[in-house]
């Protein structure tokens, strides 16, 4: 029995009232590999500003658990925001010093809880799969719970960075989210190489996920701003995406400096 939670039911709510009024037409593959009980680290592709509540819409659809999600700290300091987050226990994550975060997301994970991670940290303007950060396999490897990775794709084109689609485009937009097969950090081996190995590893699983929904996928992006370069789109390659978002976070240091 799950115990009841008003915030997070509601906000649930509310996010199958919106894609059910977009006409998202959703397709998901592998739900089996979502654990009926227990923790785990749902490890996330990050290419769109809502893939958070389209895993978690169909992942309550499917067994009704919750999932806990890591988010900026810029998030949880909006006054309604914050109060919305801190209500379904996301967490909260200091860029600066992000400690207290992770022994939060472990101890989460500990007593059974479902942490969505983005190991790629912000959304990724290239829609394809970058470097990881080691986060997710060392919260998973701490905790002794397995990775599970999760594709979506079609969500970018509802909201993203860099672009601002228009309220028709958003009408009836196919989105795929594949479940991968669930697998562990073997926290035997030595730690350095086993996070740094299992990390490419999940890297290469996500991308291996995305390439199989993106050749399912019901709609040519031959051409478009959300399909990426080396499949004809017009999206920046990941090498110029990477220097757009250096000189962006060259600018927002510079303003932050400014303000202080």
């Amino acid at each position: 029995m799950h115990k009841r939670e008003p915030i997070y039911s509601t906000a649930i709510g509310a996010g199958r009232t919106l894609f059910g009024l977009l006409r998202v037409r959703q397709t998901t593959t592998g739900l089996p590999q979502l654990p009926a009980t227990g923790g785990a680290v749902l490890a996330i592709t990050h290419f769109g500003y809502l893939d958070f509540a389209l895993v978690e819409w169909v992942t309550w659809l499917h067994n009704r658990r919750r999932i806990r999600f890591m988010a900026k700290k810029g998030a949880f300091d909006q006054p309604l925001l914050g109060t919305l987050l801190r209500g379904m226990k996301h967490i909260s994550v200091d860029m600066e010093s992000g400690g207290e975060a992770y022994a939060e997301a472990v101890a989460a994970l500990r007593i059974g809880e479902l942490l969505g991670v983005f190991p790629e940290g912000g959304v990724n303007a290239s829609f394809t799969v970058r470097e990881l950060k080691t986060g997710a396999v060392r919260m998973a490897q701490a905790a002794n719970v397995p990775i599970i990775p999760v594709a979506v794709w079609g969500g970018h084109r509802l909201m993203t960075k860099n672009h601002r689609s228009k309220l028709r485009e958003r009408f009836g937009v196919p989105v795929s989210i594949r479940f991968g097969q669930p697998f562990s950090a073997d926290a035997t081996a030595p730690a350095d190489r086993d996070v740094a190995a299992t990390t490419l590893r999940l890297h290469d699983t996500l991308q291996q996920l995305v390439d199989a929904v993106q050749a399912e996928y019901p709609v040519s992006g031959a051409g478009h701003w959300w399909q990426p370069a080396h499949l004809g789109g017009t999206a920046p390659t990941p090498a110029e995406a990477a220097v757009v978002e250096t000189e962006r976070r060259r600018r927002r240091a510079a303003a932050t400096k400014l303000r202080a």
